[in-house]
């Protein structure tokens, strides 16, 4: 135990206990086991360490050299030096001042036995430092090192790789939540998010800068906006646009801010009121039919399968249920509500909104993206609010125009559904009610909004109906080929999955010319 508890001292300290692979201190002139006046900090030869008082100094230099400090073949710089030229005599070890000067005559390979020694508590000029001495070859420990020294992963051996330093696309990393910086800006006023936009003109088109001249006005253009917006808006700008364009977000830059304020703090109000006793104070019937239906919403989207997003949207529907009780809740009214949770989300994130998680988001940003998304719904529903009251008679009007459109534009198509029996409300009835987003990607729902919006009140009415009808008239070729079977269940499973942004365009432009000929012309749709 003693001899155990010897070794795990510093060699400085060991006082010439015999402990195997431990420094045997001896000086001139003195017994095994007496005190000894200089220290000898390097490993010799028992022979060497015996014979060092008489040996001469010849002798001296075929002592031999503990294999740790060089390896075979090499010339080890760190063999202590014979210097007589301050004693004036022969000296076979001089005597060590400090343990500095000891380590600059070492090498500073040690046993692991050493690696915890605590070296706080000695004089400054013995404290330990990194040694500049040339090392030739180290051995590489496993264990851990001395503190403040490199560990052996962290050494360039001849079998490792340096460590390569990070590209500079990494060391400009985005916020780990994908948010974006300027956050607190954008929630007071979304026109701040024209001073992150591109800055190069090289980068940009001319659309895209005519988009951020006219929204960085004092007081914005509406018609110059719908013109421009007609053929798309920049994801940049887009936030922005839909809520200038939809009227929850003035065109004068001066009011935006108290108006943001007072309309979010309205619907947090709102939510209070309703919620003040919790889902058991609810309209149970009501709560219950929207609480089905949310899950269902845009299942192949991650975004819209997140609990957070799901109670953002049940939040929505129920109060806005609550406020217009003339039509109430209707199924469809769920999928109104996702372009805007989508588009007001990406305002505020650098990541893909489709797959982002929004329990990263902060409390703060939540609420903001909530309580817009519901004025904004509210804004489109007040334009079609008769296709959700008593019957519906805003999507019956609209069902019997598409109908005499078809007969007018593809009248082969149309005597074909009629004479296997299809009626326009079978398969037109839900492009009505959910306006074509069960039947296209949320991506392409967005761009046809887009137009929409630019369209002005009658976007999600009128002119959704011509668009209705462009898109039967796509599928002209294949449906006069079909019977009512196959029929049916084409037009439930319209195959637009590969659409992209240039088959909404054409959809879009197509729709245009048909309500350019018919729609100031009612009479032309009749026989």
């Amino acid at each position: 135990m003693d001899e155990a508890h010897s070794f795990q001292k510093s060699f400085w300290k060991r006082q010439g206990n015999k402990v195997p692979g431990s420094v045997h201190v001896v000086t001139a002139g003195s017994t095994p086991g007496g005190v000894p006046s200089n220290v000898v900090g390097a490993q010799y030869s028992y022979t060497t360490l015996i014979t060092s008082k008489i040996l001469n100094k010849e002798a001296q230099s075929s002592a031999s050299v503990p294999s740790y400090i060089g390896q075979p073949g090499n010339v080890s710089k760190a063999t202590p030096s014979l210097d007589s030229s301050k004693s004036g005599h022969s000296h076979p070890l001089p005597p060590i001042k400090n343990f500095n000067v000891f380590m600059q005559q070492t090498d500073n390979e040690w046993d692991d036995a050493l690696d915890d020694v605590n070296n706080s508590n000695l004089p400054e000029e013995e404290k330990e430092v990194t040694p500049d001495v040339p090392v030739f070859q180290k051995r590489v420990h496993t264990k851990t090192s001395r503190p403040g020294t490199p560990s052996a992963s962290e050494t360039n051996t001849p079998s490792e790789q340096p460590v390569q330093s990070p590209r500079p696309s990494e060391s400009k990393r985005k916020n780990t939540n994908g948010l974006k910086d300027n956050i607190p800006d954008l929630i007071t006023d979304p026109s701040n998010l024209l001073r992150s936009c591109i800055q190069d003109v090289d980068k940009v088109d001319a659309k895209y800068t005519r988009f951020k001249n006219i929204l960085s006005c004092s007081n914005i253009d509406l018609a110059a906006l719908r013109e421009l917006s007609w053929s798309g808006i920049p994801a940049d700008f887009r936030p922005m646009a839909w809520q200038i364009l939809l009227g929850y977000l003035p065109c004068n830059s001066d009011r935006r801010v108290a108006t943001l304020a007072r309309k979010r703090k309205e619907y947090e109000d709102g939510m209070t009121a309703a919620y003040a006793r919790g889902t058991a104070g609810l309209d149970q019937t009501l709560w219950h039919q929207i609480h089905i239906d949310i899950p269902r919403t845009n299942p192949g989207i991650p975004l819209y399968q997140s609990e957070a997003t799901q109670m953002c949207l049940e939040r929505i529907l129920y109060l806005w249920s609550i406020r217009h009780p003339a039509s109430g809740y209707v199924q469809g009214i769920n999928d109104l509500v996702t372009p805007f949770f989508h588009v007001f989300l990406s305002m505020y994130i650098d990541d893909e909104a489709e797959t982002y998680d929004v329990s990263l988001l902060p409390k703060e940003v939540l609420s903001v993206i909530e309580a817009d998304s519901f004025w904004c719904l509210s804004k489109l529903l007040d334009g079609i609010q008769d296709n959700y009251t008593f019957a519906q008679p805003g999507i019956q009007r609209q069902i019997a125009t598409l109908k005499e459109l078809t007969c007018r534009i593809d009248a082969p198509l149309a005597m074909h559904l009629q004479n296997e029996g299809i009626e326009f409300i079978q398969f037109a009835f839900r492009w009505i009610n959910c306006l074509l987003m069960r039947e296209i990607s949320l991506r392409n729902t967005v761009r046809m909004w887009d137009t929409y919006l630019a369209e002005g009140s009658e976007g999600f009415s009128e002119f959704h109906v011509y668009v209705c009808a462009s898109f039967l008239a796509t599928w002209s070729v294949q449906l006069k080929q079909m019977d009512f079977q196959d029929i049916m269940i084409f037009l439930q499973q319209v195959p637009t999955s590969n659409w992209k942004e240039k088959d909404i365009e054409l959809l879009l432009s197509q729709a245009y010319m048909w309500k350019s000929l018919f729609h100031n012309a009612p009479n032309h749709l009749k026989k």
